[in-house]
């Protein structure tokens, strides 16, 4: 399993969702085993949907452990997320708690659901679908460095972007559809902070970004504004 986390730079994000489901065929303790490139990587690498992992949503520390130990961190270790704490994290997030009514694990003014969350990384970008489960492409290129204006944001594995699409506020002024983005965003972010706390993950949520810059590349809309972005990753040792 060790041999297939090291081979993520090789493979990348899609690469490591499809190995991911083929770790419960290797031998335990066989770190030479070289798991073959699955037959899906191809289309996957021409911008194909990767499903993720389901969620596991249960588990992990107490609220009040999280709580004392949510922190701030800026250094960052390059290993990548494996794609089951990727899905674990996003659950977190903004994932889907209630099925039936589409509840999410954070609320939303209006029940809007306004709130986007792109996901950076080396290998490219990504919408979260949190209702497939799944990654939508939307870029192949490395825009980590655009998601902040912190040298660091280029090193930490994980950058999340979160977007409001302020369209969704049909009867409010400018002044409340802000303040609800910024809301929102913040429950978000915050689901994040106690998400890596309970895992042993760093984060970090910041607004010092070139808005206009991380817009064109996402290629986002006139009505979609970017409100905050966070990284995640382990700590540097």
């Amino acid at each position: 399993m060790n041999t297939t986390i090291k081979h993520l730079g090789k493979f990348g994000l899609c690469g490591l969702m499809s190995l991911a489901l083929l770790s419960q065929a290797c031998t335990a303790g066989s770190d030479d085993a070289k798991p073959k490139k699955p037959p899906q990587q191809q289309s996957a690498a021409a911008g194909q949907p990767q499903a993720l992992p389901a969620p596991q949503t249960s588990g992990g520390k107490p609220l009040m452990d999280a709580l004392r130990e949510r922190r701030t961190v800026r250094d960052y270790d390059s290993k990548p997320l494996a794609p089951q704490t990727l899905s674990n994290l996003l659950w977190a997030a903004f994932g889907v708690n209630r099925p039936g009514n589409k509840g999410r694990t954070a609320p939303s003014a209006h029940d809007a659901q306004e709130i986007s969350i792109y996901v950076v990384t080396k290998e490219g970008v990504w919408l979260y679908d949190a209702f497939a489960n799944s990654l939508q492409p939307v870029s192949n290129q490395d825009i980590r460095a655009l998601t902040g204006k912190q040298g660091f944001v280029k090193d930490a594995p994980v950058n999340l972007v979160f977007v409001s699409d302020m369209s969704k506020f049909r009867n409010d002024d400018d002044e409340y559809r802000r303040f609800y983005a910024a809301a929102d965003t913040g429950y978000i972010s915050q689901n994040v902070y106690l998400f890596c706390a309970s895992e042993g993950l760093a984060t970090m949520v910041r607004a010092y970004i070139d808005k206009p810059a991380l817009a064109k590349a996402l290629n986002l809309a006139s009505n979609q504004h970017i409100i905050l972005a966070q990284s995640v990753g382990y700590p540097e040792k």
